[in-house]
């Protein structure tokens, strides 16, 4: 019999959250808890989350206790396992950041542009504050990180944890792009292999692989998706962003025909045409308010009212997998039982691209197990993917810089850098309009 697991889920109010609960419930033989702790900062989006998870468990998984808690200690003590999802600032502040951008015609995305440039600054100081309080109380515990923007964070967690191997950066948006190629191929994910490489929502597959063939999809894939998706919605249930996103591929593919992109890299390669999309009255972040969020805590209202899963529309269906979920899911499973599957992670750049700079924490295929992340050697890289690559790094860096050192100097030259402002004038007016909207949540710049 497996050894059971203990895990705390941190950002447990997410509206991710859910579906994690459902994985860990579906999972429940490959990756056995003993007991599951919801912790966050927010009592009432907290409280929410574990009246479902209660319901979920006590109908599904009886034999692993859950709880909630507000305390660090009682989070994190014993555990083996850390889930971290945290959203600084929430989405109120992501609407911020986007809408500032828009006013200046430069594009706030999420984890792109001068966006992501603002809520790097705001999840810097609060996942290291988490992870502090993690290695407090859980100096062995593996901390799985899923928290925005995922390479700036990785880029800090790098330089103040250093060698604290069982700290791992991931994503779930390549393996979201996996299944897309899988339902194309009439495949499950499971059985195909990716080689990649980039930064965090800056990369290429170079190869998409059979695990028992070893074959290649990729000329195939570049065939299929150089054709706009007419059917996006069949593959995948998708807002309209998302499913402008996932048609927009074919465009990419058709302009850049040497490997299949992350789809992020619209933006920085085509933002005047991202930019026309933009709406500054009702961004994505009022999209998700409105979509998904909204949505999932409807959907835990309804099930904490009617006391039961079992016999509603919220039952659970085999087979059903959720990729943000499963993802982090898998990699644990991996990790606890010594299993050496590949997955994309953020690592240290130790000549595994060997003409980008040396501590770049890029992202490409590892080998995940009890030892932590070994990294599959990528090589050489072509000079524009590599210009690219170098510059967005620049960016982060210094991001990273202006943070940990306070400095105005190093936010206004991230900012000016940053592919999706790229000038001067307009980068400090971003950034001073940006230090105002995040005080309290920014170190101070001088």
């Amino acid at each position: 019999m497996r050894r059971s697991n203990s895990v705390s889920i941190v950002g447990a109010g997410s509206r991710y959250t859910p579906g994690i609960l459902k994985m860990l419930v579906s999972e429940k033989e490959r990756f056995p808890l003993h007991r599951l702790t919801l912790y966050d900062n927010e009592p009432e989006r907290l409280e929410k989350v574990f009246q479902y998870g209660q319901i979920l468990f006590k109908e599904y998984y009886p034999e692993c206790e859950i709880i909630q808690t507000l305390d660090p200690e009682e989070a994190f003590t014993d555990i083996g396992f850390a889930f971290m999802q945290i959203r600084a600032g929430r989405l109120k502040m992501r609407e911020s950041d986007e809408k500032i951008a828009l006013k200046y015609h430069r594009i706030g995305q999420e984890t792109c542009g001068a966006g992501g440039f603002a809520y790097g600054m705001r999840s810097i100081p609060a996942v290291v504050d988490i992870i502090k309080d993690i290695r407090k109380y859980a100096p062995e515990a593996w901390i799985l990180n899923y928290s925005n923007p995922a390479a700036i964070v990785a880029e800090a967690t790098k330089r103040i944890f250093k060698d604290d191997y069982r700290i791992i950066n991931i994503c779930d948006m390549p393996i979201a792009i996996m299944g897309f190629y899988a339902k194309a191929l009439d495949k499950d994910v499971s059985e195909l292999e990716p080689r990649y490489f980039g930064l965090n929502h800056f990369g290429w597959f170079t190869k998409i692989l059979d695990k028992k063939t070893g074959y290649d999809y990729l000329p195939e894939l570049q065939k299929i998706f150089k054709t706009p998706l007419a059917a996006v919605g069949e593959i995948h249930p998708l807002d309209q962003s998302w499913f402008d996103t996932f048609r927009f591929m074919s465009t990419m593919i058709n302009d850049y025909e040497d490997y299949l992109p992350n789809t992020y890299l619209q933006y920085y390669l085509y933002p005047d045409h991202l930019l026309e999309g933009e709406n500054p009255e009702y961004t994505r972040a009022n999209e998700v308010m409105d979509g998904h969020e909204k949505l999932t805590f409807e959907m835990l209202d309804k099930v904490i009212e009617n006391g039961h899963i079992k016999g509603t529309e919220y039952e659970l269906k085999e087979g059903i997998k959720d990729g943000h979920a499963g993802y982090i899911v898998d990699l644990a499973d991996s990790i606890a039982y010594n299993k050496n599957e590949i997955f994309l992670c953020m690592t240290e750049n130790t000549g595994i691209i060997s003409n980008l700079t040396e501590g770049m924490m890029v992202e490409v295929p590892c080998r995940v197990g009890s030892n932590g992340v070994e990294p599959l050697n990528v090589g050489k890289i072509p000079t524009f993917h590599k210009g690219l690559l170098e510059n967005q790094y620049a960016y982060e860096k210094l991001t990273v810089d202006a943070c940990l050192e306070g400095s105005y100097k190093y936010a206004w030259q991230a900012l000016t850098l940053n592919r999706l402002v790229n000038d001067t004038q307009v980068a400090k007016k971003l950034l001073d309009e940006y230090i105002v909207a995040n005080k309290g949540y920014w170190p101070e710049l001088k």
